[in-house]
C-alpha cells in the first residue's frame, strides 16, 4: 500500500511539472558573466527582467557612415550603439520597456506588426501575441534603437554529450578557426557568447581589396547535413576589420537557425557553391566596411526565412563571382531589414554566371539610410539574370527604390555585358522622397527586357509610367493597374 501511495504521489508531481511546462509563457536566458550590458533600456516580459545587450551600429551622420565603408583601415572607428534583447515565448505576453527619461513618443517597427504601445512616464507597454522581431524607436531616436527578438520555445535541444554535437553552454567562449563536417551540429545555448578571435600563431593574407590582414573564417561548414542552432550569440568584435567571415557555408543540406551574429568584420554568412540550405530566424547586427548580411554565391535551393538584418553593407544579396557556377531557386521571405548604406534586397554585382528563379517575398524594410538602392539587380558582367520576383514588400522609408542596371563598374570581370529578363515587382508599398526608379540597359544587345510593375504604390499613390526613368536599351515594361 505504501509503495502504491508513493507511485501516486510521483504521478501527481510529474503531472504538475508537465502542466507547468506547458503553461509556461516565457524563457529568459541570463547574460554571461563579464558581458557589459546596455544601461539605456530596461526590458521585462511578464514582469521578468530580460538582459539587454549592446551592439555597435552605423552612426546617424551620413558622412561618418560613408567613411565607415570607404576608410577600410579605420572603419571600426565610425559607430554608434544600439541595444537588443532576446527571449522565447509560448503564447501572449506583456512586454515593458523603461528608459531613464520621460517617453513622449514611441514607434514599434515594422508597422505591419500593428503594435501600438501604451505610454506612461518612462515606461511603455505592449502585448506580444507571437514570436516576432521588433524595433522600438523612442522619442524620435532611430539610430540607438532597441531591438527585441522574441523566439518560439526551443524544441529538440541536442545532447551536449553527443559526439556529433559541438556544444557551447552558457558563458563566454573564444574560438579562432573551426571546420565542421558531415552530420555535425553546432549548438550555441541561450546565455552563451562565442567570440571569434585571431590566434597569435594564425597565418594571414593581405586583402587585394582593402590591404588589410585576412584570416580563415571563424566557422566553415564543409560537407553534408550540418546544423548550427541555439539562442546564443556569435560575435566578431575582437577581430580587426576585414579579418574573417563569421560563418561560411560550403555544403549540402545545411541548416542555420535562431542564433544572433554580432559585429561581423566582413561578410557575415557567405554561402558558396552549396545546395539545399535553410537559414531561419537568425539575427545580424553589423556596422563595419563590407559587413554584408547573407551573400548567396553560386548556390541553389536556398531559403532565407524570418530573419532580422541590420548591417552597413548589403543585407541579402545573390552573386555568381569568378565563374564558380550559377545561382538558382532562391527564396528570401518574411525578413525584417534595416539598410544602413548599401542594398536591402539585391542581385549583384559580380554576376559572371546566370541567376534564375529568385523570389524576395513578404519582407519589411523598416529603415533605409543607404546611398544605393532598396531593391536592385546590379549587373556589370556577362551573365543572364532572369525570372526574379520582388513581391509583397513594405518599405517604410527610401530614396532610391528600384534599380535594374547593366553597365561597366569597378566590379566588372567580363569583357561583355549581360542581360536582365523577366522581372516582376508586385504588391510593393514604399514611402519616402524622392523614391527613384531606374531601368538601364547597356546597349541594344544587352538589355533590360520584360519588367512588370503590378500594384506598386509610392507614398500611397499608384505607380505610373511617369515615375520610371529608363534609357533606350529597355523593352517591354508594363505597369498594372
Amino acid at each position: 500500500m505504501r509503495n502504491v501511495l508513493i507511485i501516486l504521489i510521483m504521478m501527481v508531481i510529474s503531472s504538475s511539472c508537465l502542466s507547468n511546462d506547458k503553461n509556461k509563457l516565457v524563457t529568459i536566458y541570463p547574460a554571461p558573466k563579464g558581458e557589459e550590458l546596455s544601461q539605456e533600456y530596461i526590458v521585462a516580459v511578464e514582469r521578468k527582467q530580460v538582459p539587454v545587450y549592446k551592439a555597435k551600429i552605423a552612426p546617424a551622420d551620413k558622412e561618418r557612415r560613408w567613411k565607415a565603408m570607404d576608410d577600410h583601415a579605420n572603419s571600426a572607428d565610425y559607430f554608434d550603439t544600439a541595444a537588443f534583447a532576446y527571449f522565447d515565448i509560448n503564447g501572449k505576453v506583456t512586454v515593458t520597456v523603461t528608459i531613464p527619461s520621460t517617453i513622449n513618443s514611441a514607434k514599434i517597427l515594422p508597422s505591419s506588426a500593428n503594435i501600438v504601445p501604451t505610454i506612461k512616464g518612462k515606461t511603455l507597454t505592449f502585448v506580444l501575441n507571437k514570436p516576432q522581431k521588433l524595433t522600438i524607436d523612442i522619442n524620435g531616436e532611430w539610430i540607438r534603437s532597441l531591438h527585441l527578438f522574441a523566439n518560439p520555445f526551443e524544441t529538440d535541444v541536442p545532447d551536449k554529450n553527443d559526439p556529433d554535437v559541438i556544444y557551447f553552454g552558457p558563458g563566454i567562449h573564444e574560438i579562432t578557426h573551426m571546420e565542421v563536417g558531415d552530420n555535425k551540429t553546432i549548438y550555441i545555448a541561450g546565455g552563451a557568447i562565442v567570440k571569434a578571435m585571431i590566434g597569435a600563431d594564425e597565418k594571414f593574407g593581405i586583402s587585394s581589396y582593402s590591404g588589410l590582414k585576412t584570416y580563415s573564417p571563424t566557422i566553415v561548414l564543409k560537407g553534408n547535413n550540418i546544423k548550427v542552432r541555439g539562442r546564443g550569440i556569435l560575435d566578431a568584435g575582437s577581430c580587426t576589420t576585414h579579418a574573417r567571415n563569421l560563418l561560411v557555408v560550403r555544403g549540402t543540406d545545411i541548416l542555420l537557425e535562431d542564433i544572433i551574429f554580432r559585429d561581423p568584420s566582413t561578410w557575415t554568412i557567405p554561402v558558396w557553391n552549396s545546395q539545399n540550405v535553410r537559414i531561419d530566424n537568425i539575427k545580424i547586427l553589423g556596422y563595419r566596411a563590407n559587413s554584408d548580411g547573407i551573400d548567396i554565391c553560386s548556390s541553389s535551393n536556398v531559403a532565407v526565412n524570418d530573419c532580422f538584418i541590420r548591417t552597413l553593407d548589403d543585407l541579402v544579396v545573390i552573386k555568381t563571382p569568378g565563374k564558380r557556377g550559377e545561382a538558382r531557386h532562391i527564396v528570401v521571405q518574411g525578413c525584417v531589414l534595416w539598410n544602413q548604406l548599401a542594398h536591402a534586397l539585391s542581385i549583384g554585382a559580380e554576376l559572371t554566371n546566370d541567376v534564375d528563379d529568385v523570389v524576395f517575398r513578404n519582407c519589411d524594410v523598416i529603415h533605409e539610410q543607404g546611398r544605393e538602392w532598396s531593391l536592385r539587380v546590379f549587373h556589370s558582367d556577362a551573365a543572364t539574370i532572369s525570372n526574379v520576383r520582388f513581391e509583397n514588400i513594405r518599405i517604410e522609408e527610401s530614396q532610391r527604390l528600384i534599380s535594374l542596371w547593366i553597365g561597366d563598374a569597378v566590379w566588372s570581370k567580363d569583357k561583355e555585358r549581360g542581360n536582365i529578363r523577366d522581372i516582376v515587382f508586385k504588391d510593393i508599398d514604399a514611402h519616402g522622397t524622392p523614391l527613384n526608379i531606374e531601368l538601364v540597359g547597356a546597349d541594344k544587345d544587352h538589355k533590360v527586357d520584360g519588367v512588370l510593375f503590378q500594384n506598386v504604390k509610392i507614398n500611397g499613390q499608384a505607380l505610373t509610367q511617369q515615375n520610371i526613368k529608363s534609357n533606350d536599351n529597355v523593352a517591354n515594361v508594363s505597369v498594372k493597374p
